[in-house]
């Protein structure tokens, strides 16, 4: 890790002198514990996990709204490495995309990145029993943190320090999949190829008002995952929702609504659940269908929004999982009532579902 991390130094430094373009790079080495959200993850916590992030930032400069609506954010791809110091965990390879938004005079940085994760030593029934938390190889991985910038030590170099929250989950694509958190302190170097980096200052803006009357919004989510059971097999769900949206400014969207969830891994899980434990009652023919009611918030970037929704069950036959259930996401408006979506569905820290969606809005 340390010879890999030296050699990305080297080639940030090799740039120097460059001519001057809206692009920075970070490296960042990374110390910290893992979160156990659930008993039997207990027994996997056996050091501080380490690792590196490496960024490749694009500065907005000013040229579209939501540029100087964020106070000109960074956005761009990372990479990052994470070894658990634990032998059934192994290491984790992740990469994806961020946003980095700015605070108190572009000290203070807020980062929220989505990507794909691949782990190096996934659950195994003969090999590696004892990682309940990765099902497989591949999944998603979410990071949001805080960091501070410290002023340029030398041309265009800073020094940084902040805290990152990881997360790896593949959405109960396979089972098991209890997922991993993190939080890690991140210490690294900043390095700026623009130092004389101007931004437009438009001052023909002309101000909008972005309030809107209520809309309506069906939405059609799907994918496959498994139940709890270890290789009792794939299935399709549905997720249909519909729900009204109150635009109350630039950047919020406030959401009511509520859906219906066909979740066919749940119907055999019932079946399974009642030969398995017969002295619970729980009798094959229980409804495995769930109605959820939910309030949401939309944070509307430019074209992309980024969703937070809190839900609960009004109807629940199959009682397995609690009452109330969570969704984070990225919707993508193709048109102004046309859009997709991606979602993680969760209860809690326990994922259910990795939903693609499209849906129409009124």
């Amino acid at each position: 890790m340390k010879k890999i991390y030296l050699l990305f130094l080297l080639f940030s430094l090799s740039l120097l002198g460059q001519n001057a373009n809206p692009f920075a790079v970070e490296a960042s080495v990374l110390r910290g514990n893992i979160l156990p959200h659930t008993e039997d993850m207990h027994h996997l916590v056996n050091g501080h996990p380490q690792g590196f992030m490496l960024s490749f930032i694009k500065k907005t400069d000013g040229s579209k709204e939501w540029h100087r609506a964020y106070n000109y954010p960074d956005y761009g791809g990372y990479f990052l490495y994470q070894d658990f110091k634990s032998q059934p965990l192994g290491q984790n390879y992740a990469a994806g995309v961020f946003y980095n938004f700015h605070f108190w005079k572009r000290r203070l940085q807020f980062r929220l990145s989505q990507g794909i994760g691949y782990s190096t030593n996934p659950y195994d029934k003969v090999d590696n029993s004892k990682n309940k938390a990765f099902g497989n190889q591949w999944m998603a991985n979410t990071n949001f943190g805080l960091t501070y910038t410290a002023p340029p030590l030398f041309n265009a170099v800073s020094l940084q320090a902040g805290l990152l929250f990881t997360h790896y989950s593949n959405g109960r694509v396979v089972s098991p999949n209890s997922g991993i958190n993190t939080y890690v302190l991140n210490l690294g170097m900043h390095y700026d190829f623009a130092e004389d980096f101007k931004r437009k200052a438009d001052t023909t803006t002309v101000q909008k008002s972005y309030k809107e009357p209520i809309r309506y919004n069906v939405v059609f989510r799907t994918g496959i995952n498994e139940s709890p059971i270890i290789n009792s097999g794939q299935y399709p769900f549905y997720h249909i929702g519909f729900y009204a949206d109150k635009r109350i400014n630039r950047k919020s969207a406030l959401q009511l609504g509520a859906e219906l969830f066909l979740t066919k891994s749940i119907e055999e899980y019932i079946n399974y659940y009642s030969v398995a434990y017969p002295e619970d009652g729980i009798d094959s023919d229980t409804d495995y269908r769930r109605i959820g009611i939910f309030i949401g918030h939309e944070l509307i970037i430019n074209k992309i929004s980024i969703e937070a929704q809190l839900g609960y069950y009004a109807y629940q036959p199959f009682k397995k999982d609690i009452a109330i259930y969570d969704r984070v996401g990225m919707k993508y408006r193709l048109s102004d009532k046309l859009f997709v979506g991606f979602s993680l569905k969760t209860h809690l820290f326990l994922a259910e579902a990795l939903e693609i969606g499209i849906g129409y809005r009124i």
